[in-house]
């Protein structure tokens, strides 16, 4: 969806933004879409970049279906001690 808002805005958006994109699998999964959530690391003519926890996840432009920005991640809670 090369054009559409989604794309415009990972385009325009300044890299280090935390960001949630939909993108589509290819044709021979079975998922047919997922989400990659992170910060946006890289930026081309034709994809962009998303550093995820789980690595850097390279999204094409015809493939992405929505994409906005998010707040960053909470701060990870303090572990409790046991009772007793």
């Amino acid at each position: 969806m090369i054009g559409s808002p989604a794309v415009d805005f990972l385009r325009d958006a300044p890299l280090g933004t935390r960001v949630v994109v939909r993108y589509a699998l290819p044709d021979d999964a079975e998922a047919g879409a997922t989400d990659a959530l992170g910060e946006l690391s890289a930026r081309t003519a034709t994809g962009c970049t998303v550093e995820t926890k789980r690595g850097a996840v390279e999204v094409h432009f015809t493939s992405v279906i929505a994409a906005k920005p998010v707040p960053p991640a909470p701060a990870p809670r303090t572990r409790r001690r046991p009772v007793g």
